[in-house]
Protein backbone atom coordinates (compact mmCIF):
# COMPACT_ATOMS: atom_id res chain seq x y z
CA UNK A 1 0.00 0.00 0.00
CA UNK A 2 1.36 3.65 -0.84
CA UNK A 3 0.35 6.60 0.90
CA UNK A 4 -1.39 9.75 -0.61
CA UNK A 5 0.71 11.37 -3.20
CA UNK A 6 2.91 14.39 -2.09
CA UNK A 7 3.23 17.10 -4.59
CA UNK A 8 6.19 20.32 -3.67
CA UNK A 9 5.67 23.35 -4.64
CA UNK A 10 9.29 24.50 -3.45
CA UNK A 11 10.95 25.55 -0.20
CA UNK A 12 10.79 29.05 1.84
CA UNK A 13 11.43 30.02 4.74
CA UNK A 14 9.26 30.10 8.35
CA UNK A 15 9.39 30.97 11.96
CA UNK A 16 8.90 29.00 14.31
CA UNK A 17 5.56 29.27 16.61
CA UNK A 18 7.05 28.52 19.73
CA UNK A 19 10.41 30.75 19.81
CA UNK A 20 9.99 33.00 16.27
CA UNK A 21 13.22 31.85 14.91
CA UNK A 22 13.29 31.44 11.39
CA UNK A 23 13.80 28.12 10.02
CA UNK A 24 13.20 26.40 6.45
CA UNK A 25 9.89 25.36 5.73
CA UNK A 26 8.31 24.05 2.36
CA UNK A 27 4.69 23.75 0.50
CA UNK A 28 3.21 21.10 -0.33
CA UNK A 29 -0.36 19.43 -1.36
CA UNK A 30 -2.02 16.52 -0.33
CA UNK A 31 -4.82 15.98 -2.25
CA UNK A 32 -6.42 18.92 -2.61
CA UNK A 33 -5.02 21.13 0.08
CA UNK A 34 -1.83 23.16 0.33
CA UNK A 35 0.62 22.78 3.71
CA UNK A 36 3.50 24.55 4.99
CA UNK A 37 5.71 22.06 7.00
CA UNK A 38 8.25 23.19 8.95
CA UNK A 39 10.90 22.02 12.05
CA UNK A 40 12.08 23.93 14.97
CA UNK A 41 15.62 22.16 16.14
CA UNK A 42 14.08 22.98 19.46
CA UNK A 43 10.59 22.72 19.29
CA UNK A 44 9.75 20.20 16.72
CA UNK A 45 7.43 19.81 13.40
CA UNK A 46 4.58 21.96 12.52
CA UNK A 47 2.48 21.40 9.35
CA UNK A 48 -0.31 23.94 8.38
CA UNK A 49 -2.81 24.39 6.07
CA UNK A 50 -2.19 27.71 3.87
CA UNK A 51 -4.79 26.87 0.64
CA UNK A 52 -7.44 24.82 0.47
CA UNK A 53 -7.98 24.04 -3.37
CA UNK A 54 -5.69 22.68 -5.72
CA UNK A 55 -6.84 24.07 -9.06
CA UNK A 56 -7.23 27.55 -7.85
CA UNK A 57 -3.44 27.23 -6.21
CA UNK A 58 -2.42 26.88 -9.66
CA UNK A 59 -4.06 29.43 -11.19
CA UNK A 60 -2.99 32.02 -8.21
CA UNK A 61 0.50 30.59 -8.80
CA UNK A 62 0.56 32.35 -12.32
CA UNK A 63 -0.63 35.53 -10.87
CA UNK A 64 1.57 38.14 -11.73
CA UNK A 65 4.79 38.86 -9.10
CA UNK A 66 5.52 42.33 -8.52
CA UNK A 67 8.79 42.90 -7.17
CA UNK A 68 9.57 46.41 -6.68
CA UNK A 69 12.28 48.11 -4.20
CA UNK A 70 11.05 50.29 -1.39
CA UNK A 71 11.15 53.91 -2.07
CA UNK A 72 13.84 54.09 0.88
CA UNK A 73 15.50 51.75 3.43
CA UNK A 74 15.97 52.62 7.25
CA UNK A 75 17.58 49.14 8.34
CA UNK A 76 20.45 47.01 7.72
CA UNK A 77 20.21 43.58 7.57
CA UNK A 78 21.94 41.71 9.97
CA UNK A 79 19.43 38.81 11.69
CA UNK A 80 17.30 38.10 8.51
CA UNK A 81 13.58 38.43 7.83
CA UNK A 82 11.75 38.76 9.82
CA UNK A 83 13.85 39.95 12.22
CA UNK A 84 15.28 43.36 10.28
CA UNK A 85 12.07 45.02 9.63
CA UNK A 86 12.12 48.75 8.75
CA UNK A 87 11.76 48.67 6.11
CA UNK A 88 15.72 46.65 5.03
CA UNK A 89 16.93 46.54 1.15
CA UNK A 90 15.78 42.71 1.35
CA UNK A 91 11.77 43.52 1.16
CA UNK A 92 10.63 43.66 -2.37
CA UNK A 93 7.73 45.48 -2.33
CA UNK A 94 6.75 49.30 -1.44
CA UNK A 95 4.49 50.62 0.89
CA UNK A 96 0.71 50.82 -0.86
CA UNK A 97 -1.81 51.16 2.16
CA UNK A 98 0.14 52.44 5.58
CA UNK A 99 -1.47 51.97 8.80
CA UNK A 100 -0.96 54.83 11.74
CA UNK A 101 -2.10 53.22 15.22
CA UNK A 102 -3.31 56.28 16.66
CA UNK A 103 -3.97 54.96 19.84
CA UNK A 104 -3.48 51.33 21.82
CA UNK A 105 -7.00 52.07 23.96
CA UNK A 106 -10.53 50.51 22.66
CA UNK A 107 -13.90 50.55 23.69
CA UNK A 108 -14.37 47.48 23.17
CA UNK A 109 -12.50 44.03 24.45
CA UNK A 110 -13.10 41.63 22.14
CA UNK A 111 -11.82 38.08 22.85
CA UNK A 112 -10.34 37.98 19.02
CA UNK A 113 -7.97 40.95 18.67
CA UNK A 114 -4.68 41.08 16.72
CA UNK A 115 -3.66 44.52 18.74
CA UNK A 116 -4.99 42.77 21.78
CA UNK A 117 -6.38 46.23 22.70
CA UNK A 118 -8.01 47.29 25.89
CA UNK A 119 -9.64 49.62 27.80
CA UNK A 120 -6.45 51.19 28.99
CA UNK A 121 -3.74 52.05 26.60
CA UNK A 122 -1.43 55.22 25.39
CA UNK A 123 -2.39 57.87 22.84
CA UNK A 124 -0.16 59.16 20.04
CA UNK A 125 0.47 62.57 20.66
CA UNK A 126 -0.08 64.71 18.40
CA UNK A 127 3.87 65.79 17.89
CA UNK A 128 4.60 62.42 17.16
CA UNK A 129 2.00 61.85 15.06
CA UNK A 130 3.37 64.98 12.91
CA UNK A 131 6.34 63.63 13.05
CA UNK A 132 5.77 60.48 11.76
CA UNK A 133 3.67 61.25 9.02
CA UNK A 134 6.49 63.69 7.48
CA UNK A 135 9.15 60.99 7.90
CA UNK A 136 6.18 58.46 6.43
CA UNK A 137 6.24 61.43 3.21
CA UNK A 138 9.86 61.66 2.71
CA UNK A 139 10.60 57.85 3.21
CA UNK A 140 7.56 56.25 1.59
CA UNK A 141 6.33 59.20 -1.00
CA UNK A 142 2.19 58.65 -2.11
CA UNK A 143 1.18 56.54 0.46
CA UNK A 144 -2.82 55.53 1.36
CA UNK A 145 -3.47 56.43 5.18
CA UNK A 146 -5.45 54.18 7.98
CA UNK A 147 -5.96 55.53 11.08
CA UNK A 148 -6.12 52.20 13.50
CA UNK A 149 -5.46 51.44 16.93
CA UNK A 150 -6.66 49.92 19.22
CA UNK A 151 -10.06 52.13 18.56
CA UNK A 152 -8.94 55.59 16.71
CA UNK A 153 -12.13 57.27 17.33
CA UNK A 154 -11.85 56.86 21.45
CA UNK A 155 -9.98 60.29 20.19
CA UNK A 156 -12.06 63.14 20.37
CA UNK A 157 -9.28 65.34 18.23
CA UNK A 158 -9.22 62.41 15.05
CA UNK A 159 -11.09 65.05 12.95
CA UNK A 160 -7.79 67.27 13.55
CA UNK A 161 -5.55 64.01 12.64
CA UNK A 162 -7.71 63.27 9.19
CA UNK A 163 -6.82 67.06 8.44
CA UNK A 164 -3.53 66.92 9.60
CA UNK A 165 -2.95 63.57 6.88
CA UNK A 166 -4.30 65.90 4.19
CA UNK A 167 -2.22 68.72 5.12
CA UNK A 168 0.82 66.69 4.76
CA UNK A 169 0.02 65.86 1.43
CA UNK A 170 -1.86 62.33 1.73
CA UNK A 171 -4.29 62.24 -0.77
CA UNK A 172 -6.34 58.80 0.65
CA UNK A 173 -7.20 58.32 4.45
CA UNK A 174 -9.66 55.87 5.88
CA UNK A 175 -10.77 54.67 9.04
CA UNK A 176 -10.19 51.31 10.66
CA UNK A 177 -13.41 51.32 13.55
CA UNK A 178 -15.52 49.20 15.26
CA UNK A 179 -18.38 51.44 14.13
CA UNK A 180 -19.71 52.33 18.01
CA UNK A 181 -19.12 56.07 18.21
CA UNK A 182 -19.57 56.96 14.26
CA UNK A 183 -23.05 55.49 14.65
CA UNK A 184 -24.01 57.23 18.05
CA UNK A 185 -22.53 60.12 17.48
CA UNK A 186 -23.32 60.99 13.74
CA UNK A 187 -22.08 64.73 14.03
CA UNK A 188 -18.52 62.86 14.81
CA UNK A 189 -18.18 61.48 11.41
CA UNK A 190 -19.87 64.33 9.83
CA UNK A 191 -16.60 66.38 11.39
CA UNK A 192 -14.16 63.43 9.80
CA UNK A 193 -15.63 63.45 6.52
CA UNK A 194 -15.55 67.49 6.76
CA UNK A 195 -11.82 66.72 7.77
CA UNK A 196 -10.87 65.09 4.37
CA UNK A 197 -11.80 60.82 5.51
CA UNK A 198 -12.40 58.93 2.61
CA UNK A 199 -13.75 55.38 3.35
CA UNK A 200 -14.75 53.58 6.86
CA UNK A 201 -13.13 50.52 7.03
CA UNK A 202 -15.87 48.83 9.19
CA UNK A 203 -15.57 45.88 11.29
CA UNK A 204 -18.84 43.28 10.20
CA UNK A 205 -18.67 39.94 11.55
CA UNK A 206 -21.50 38.70 10.53
CA UNK A 207 -25.52 39.65 10.83
CA UNK A 208 -26.38 37.84 14.12
CA UNK A 209 -25.82 39.01 18.01
CA UNK A 210 -24.94 35.60 18.58
CA UNK A 211 -21.62 35.86 16.20
CA UNK A 212 -20.76 39.19 18.09
CA UNK A 213 -21.42 37.83 21.75
CA UNK A 214 -18.42 35.34 21.09
CA UNK A 215 -16.10 37.41 18.82
CA UNK A 216 -16.19 40.96 20.32
CA UNK A 217 -18.14 39.86 23.65
CA UNK A 218 -21.60 41.92 22.98
CA UNK A 219 -24.53 41.64 20.77
CA UNK A 220 -23.67 44.62 18.26
CA UNK A 221 -26.05 44.62 14.95
CA UNK A 222 -27.52 47.16 16.16
CA UNK A 223 -24.69 49.46 16.52
CA UNK A 224 -23.20 48.58 12.74
CA UNK A 225 -26.95 49.21 11.35
CA UNK A 226 -26.02 52.69 13.53
CA UNK A 227 -22.67 53.38 11.98
CA UNK A 228 -23.95 52.69 8.34
CA UNK A 229 -26.87 55.09 8.88
CA UNK A 230 -24.55 57.68 9.98
CA UNK A 231 -21.73 57.20 6.86
CA UNK A 232 -24.91 57.41 4.49
CA UNK A 233 -25.98 60.93 5.99
CA UNK A 234 -22.24 62.03 6.00
CA UNK A 235 -21.86 60.65 2.22
CA UNK A 236 -18.88 58.42 2.93
CA UNK A 237 -18.08 54.72 1.68
CA UNK A 238 -17.83 51.69 3.95
CA UNK A 239 -16.29 48.29 3.51
CA UNK A 240 -17.14 45.89 5.91
CA UNK A 241 -15.11 43.74 7.12
CA UNK A 242 -15.50 40.60 8.84
CA UNK A 243 -12.75 38.49 10.24
CA UNK A 244 -14.06 34.71 9.63
CA UNK A 245 -13.52 32.16 12.01
CA UNK A 246 -14.81 28.52 11.34
CA UNK A 247 -18.05 27.39 13.16
CA UNK A 248 -18.61 31.05 14.49
CA UNK A 249 -19.77 33.01 11.17
CA UNK A 250 -18.78 31.16 7.94
CA UNK A 251 -22.31 29.78 7.81
CA UNK A 252 -23.38 33.75 7.50
CA UNK A 253 -20.85 34.86 4.64
CA UNK A 254 -23.85 34.41 2.40
CA UNK A 255 -25.96 37.11 4.30
CA UNK A 256 -23.55 39.17 4.96
CA UNK A 257 -23.31 39.90 1.03
CA UNK A 258 -27.10 40.16 1.47
CA UNK A 259 -26.69 42.80 3.89
CA UNK A 260 -24.10 44.53 1.71
CA UNK A 261 -26.54 44.54 -1.11
CA UNK A 262 -29.38 46.10 0.85
CA UNK A 263 -27.12 48.76 1.89
CA UNK A 264 -25.56 49.39 -1.46
CA UNK A 265 -24.03 52.77 -2.26
CA UNK A 266 -23.34 53.64 0.87
CA UNK A 267 -21.41 50.04 1.51
CA UNK A 268 -18.88 49.98 -1.31
CA UNK A 269 -17.42 46.69 -0.42
CA UNK A 270 -17.16 43.63 1.64
CA UNK A 271 -13.44 42.33 2.80
CA UNK A 272 -12.95 39.23 3.83
CA UNK A 273 -9.97 37.64 6.16
CA UNK A 274 -10.18 34.77 7.75
CA UNK A 275 -9.01 34.58 10.93
CA UNK A 276 -5.28 34.86 12.33
CA UNK A 277 -3.70 33.78 15.24
CA UNK A 278 -1.62 36.62 16.64
CA UNK A 279 -2.52 39.25 19.30
CA UNK A 280 -5.37 37.86 21.94
CA UNK A 281 -6.88 34.64 20.50
CA UNK A 282 -8.11 32.13 22.90
CA UNK A 283 -5.42 29.31 22.17
CA UNK A 284 -3.31 27.55 19.49
CA UNK A 285 -5.26 26.54 15.99
CA UNK A 286 -5.52 23.13 14.80
CA UNK A 287 -6.64 22.32 11.16
CA UNK A 288 -10.28 22.59 11.33
CA UNK A 289 -9.53 26.40 12.81
CA UNK A 290 -8.61 27.26 9.67
CA UNK A 291 -10.24 28.66 6.68
CA UNK A 292 -8.38 29.76 3.92
CA UNK A 293 -8.87 32.03 0.87
CA UNK A 294 -10.43 29.44 -1.65
CA UNK A 295 -12.85 28.59 0.76
CA UNK A 296 -13.88 32.10 1.47
CA UNK A 297 -14.21 32.36 -2.72
CA UNK A 298 -15.95 28.93 -3.04
CA UNK A 299 -18.76 30.34 -0.42
CA UNK A 300 -19.12 33.06 -2.78
CA UNK A 301 -19.64 31.13 -5.60
CA UNK A 302 -22.24 28.69 -4.11
CA UNK A 303 -23.82 31.52 -2.71
CA UNK A 304 -24.42 33.36 -5.96
CA UNK A 305 -25.69 29.78 -7.11
CA UNK A 306 -23.66 29.76 -10.01
CA UNK A 307 -24.05 33.13 -11.45
CA UNK A 308 -19.88 33.64 -10.53
CA UNK A 309 -16.64 32.06 -10.96
CA UNK A 310 -13.04 31.13 -9.57
CA UNK A 311 -12.40 33.03 -13.28
CA UNK A 312 -14.28 36.37 -11.65
CA UNK A 313 -11.86 36.55 -9.03
CA UNK A 314 -8.42 37.79 -9.28
CA UNK A 315 -4.75 37.38 -6.91
CA UNK A 316 -3.25 39.88 -5.55
CA UNK A 317 -0.58 41.91 -7.63
CA UNK A 318 1.10 44.23 -5.49
CA UNK A 319 1.57 42.31 -2.90
CA UNK A 320 2.19 38.29 -3.51
CA UNK A 321 -0.20 36.58 -5.75
CA UNK A 322 -1.37 34.43 -2.65
CA UNK A 323 -2.19 37.09 -0.26
CA UNK A 324 -5.37 37.73 -1.75
CA UNK A 325 -8.54 37.89 -3.90
CA UNK A 326 -10.25 40.27 -5.51
CA UNK A 327 -13.26 40.62 -7.78
CA UNK A 328 -15.76 43.59 -8.63
CA UNK A 329 -19.50 42.96 -9.25
CA UNK A 330 -22.36 44.34 -10.62
CA UNK A 331 -25.48 43.96 -9.29
CA UNK A 332 -28.59 44.04 -10.85
CA UNK A 333 -32.85 44.89 -9.75
CA UNK A 334 -33.29 41.15 -8.76
CA UNK A 335 -30.25 41.40 -6.57
CA UNK A 336 -28.02 38.85 -8.91
CA UNK A 337 -24.25 39.57 -9.12
CA UNK A 338 -22.63 39.70 -12.35
CA UNK A 339 -18.81 39.93 -13.04
CA UNK A 340 -17.73 43.51 -13.81
CA UNK A 341 -15.80 43.73 -17.41
CA UNK A 342 -14.58 46.94 -16.04
CA UNK A 343 -12.76 45.28 -12.89
CA UNK A 344 -8.79 46.12 -12.57
CA UNK A 345 -6.49 45.67 -9.24
CA UNK A 346 -7.27 46.41 -5.90
CA UNK A 347 -5.29 47.60 -2.59
CA UNK A 348 -4.41 43.96 -1.78
CA UNK A 349 -5.91 42.70 -5.04
CA UNK A 350 -4.86 42.23 -8.86
CA UNK A 351 -4.47 44.12 -11.60
CA UNK A 352 -4.96 44.78 -15.40
CA UNK A 353 -2.93 46.72 -17.94
CA UNK A 354 -0.01 49.16 -17.68
CA UNK A 355 0.02 52.10 -14.87
CA UNK A 356 3.11 54.56 -15.74
CA UNK A 357 3.67 56.75 -13.23
CA UNK A 358 6.08 58.73 -10.94
CA UNK A 359 5.15 59.28 -7.28
CA UNK A 360 6.33 62.78 -5.64
CA UNK A 361 7.91 62.93 -2.22
CA UNK A 362 8.56 66.18 -0.89
CA UNK A 363 9.17 67.65 -4.90
CA UNK A 364 11.72 64.91 -5.32
CA UNK A 365 10.19 62.66 -8.22
CA UNK A 366 10.58 58.78 -7.17
CA UNK A 367 9.78 56.12 -9.18
CA UNK A 368 6.60 54.30 -7.97
CA UNK A 369 5.67 50.76 -8.50
CA UNK A 370 3.03 50.49 -11.25
CA UNK A 371 1.07 47.92 -9.63
CA UNK A 372 0.93 49.74 -6.24
CA UNK A 373 -0.01 53.37 -8.00
CA UNK A 374 -2.74 50.78 -9.62
CA UNK A 375 -4.04 49.30 -6.31
CA UNK A 376 -4.24 52.54 -5.05
CA UNK A 377 -6.24 54.05 -7.62
CA UNK A 378 -9.08 51.02 -7.80
CA UNK A 379 -9.47 51.90 -3.60
CA UNK A 380 -9.71 55.65 -4.13
CA UNK A 381 -12.18 54.92 -7.13
CA UNK A 382 -13.97 52.43 -5.69
CA UNK A 383 -14.33 51.96 -1.65
CA UNK A 384 -14.53 55.87 -1.45
CA UNK A 385 -16.95 58.46 -0.91
CA UNK A 386 -20.23 57.76 -2.50
CA UNK A 387 -20.65 61.44 -3.66
CA UNK A 388 -18.20 62.77 -5.38
CA UNK A 389 -18.72 60.82 -9.05
CA UNK A 390 -17.17 62.59 -12.23
CA UNK A 391 -20.13 63.29 -14.63
CA UNK A 392 -19.74 62.07 -18.06
CA UNK A 393 -20.18 64.68 -20.85
CA UNK A 394 -23.44 63.05 -21.72
CA UNK A 395 -27.78 64.35 -21.01
CA UNK A 396 -29.35 64.50 -17.81
CA UNK A 397 -30.72 60.87 -18.84
CA UNK A 398 -27.84 59.19 -19.37
CA UNK A 399 -26.53 60.75 -16.27
CA UNK A 400 -28.28 59.41 -14.12
CA UNK A 401 -28.09 56.09 -16.05
CA UNK A 402 -24.97 56.28 -15.14
CA UNK A 403 -24.40 56.98 -11.76
CA UNK A 404 -27.37 54.20 -11.01
CA UNK A 405 -24.88 51.99 -12.74
CA UNK A 406 -22.37 52.99 -10.71
CA UNK A 407 -23.85 52.56 -7.25
CA UNK A 408 -25.09 48.99 -8.23
CA UNK A 409 -21.17 47.74 -8.45
CA UNK A 410 -20.09 45.81 -5.19
CA UNK A 411 -16.37 44.31 -4.68
CA UNK A 412 -15.90 41.14 -3.04
CA UNK A 413 -12.48 40.50 -1.46
CA UNK A 414 -10.12 38.57 1.00
CA UNK A 415 -6.42 38.95 2.76
CA UNK A 416 -5.23 36.26 4.43
CA UNK A 417 -2.61 37.69 7.16
CA UNK A 418 -0.15 35.43 8.13
CA UNK A 419 0.86 34.30 11.20
CA UNK A 420 3.66 32.09 13.09
CA UNK A 421 2.21 28.96 11.53
CA UNK A 422 1.36 30.28 8.07
CA UNK A 423 4.41 32.67 7.63
CA UNK A 424 6.41 32.55 4.67
CA UNK A 425 9.14 34.74 4.42
CA UNK A 426 8.25 35.02 0.45
CA UNK A 427 5.23 36.39 0.56
CA UNK A 428 6.66 38.95 3.75
CA UNK A 429 8.86 40.27 1.66
CA UNK A 430 6.49 41.13 -0.56
CA UNK A 431 4.02 42.90 1.96
CA UNK A 432 2.55 46.20 0.67
CA UNK A 433 0.52 46.98 3.99
CA UNK A 434 2.69 48.42 6.36
CA UNK A 435 2.46 50.19 10.25
CA UNK A 436 4.10 53.59 10.54
CA UNK A 437 6.82 53.93 13.59
CA UNK A 438 7.22 57.28 15.01
CA UNK A 439 11.02 56.88 14.72
CA UNK A 440 10.61 56.69 10.62
CA UNK A 441 10.71 52.95 10.58
CA UNK A 442 7.46 51.19 8.44
CA UNK A 443 7.17 47.69 9.45
CA UNK A 444 5.10 45.07 7.39
CA UNK A 445 1.36 43.92 8.82
CA UNK A 446 2.39 40.56 9.63
CA UNK A 447 5.94 40.73 11.27
CA UNK A 448 4.53 43.77 13.38
CA UNK A 449 1.38 41.40 14.50
CA UNK A 450 3.27 38.11 14.70
CA UNK A 451 3.09 36.74 17.93
CA UNK A 452 4.45 33.19 19.78
CA UNK A 453 2.44 30.64 21.45
CA UNK A 454 3.02 33.50 24.74
CA UNK A 455 1.66 35.95 22.76
CA UNK A 456 5.27 37.69 22.48
CA UNK A 457 5.96 39.81 19.70
CA UNK A 458 8.86 41.16 17.70
CA UNK A 459 7.72 44.47 16.94
CA UNK A 460 4.32 45.46 18.62
CA UNK A 461 4.75 45.79 22.24
CA UNK A 462 2.58 44.93 25.22
CA UNK A 463 -0.49 47.12 25.47
CA UNK A 464 -0.34 49.66 28.09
Amino acid sequence: MTGPVRLSFGRTRSVCPDCLKTIPAERFAVGDAVYLDKTCPEHGRFVTPIWRGLRSYEIWARGHRALSAPVSVATDITKGCPHDCGLCADHRQQSCCVLVEVTSRCDLVCPVCFASAGRHGRDMPMVEIDAALDKLRSGSGQVHIQLSGGEPTVRDDLPEIVALVRAKGFDYVQLNTNGLRIGSEPAYLAALVKAGLDCVFLQFDGVSDAVYRKLRGRDLVAAKREAIVSARAAGVGVVLVPTLVPGVNTSEIGAIVDFAKAEMPTVRAVHFQPVSYFGRNPAAPNDQDRITLPEVMQALIDYAGGAIRIEDFRPGSAENPFCSFSGRFSVDKAGRLHSDPESSGGCCSSGIGEVKDKGDCCGVPQARSPDVVRAQRYVAGQWASTQEKEAPAVGLEAFDAFLEQQGRRLSLSGMAFQDAWTLDLDRLRQCHIHIAQSDGRVIPFCAYNLTDLEGRSLYRGPAT
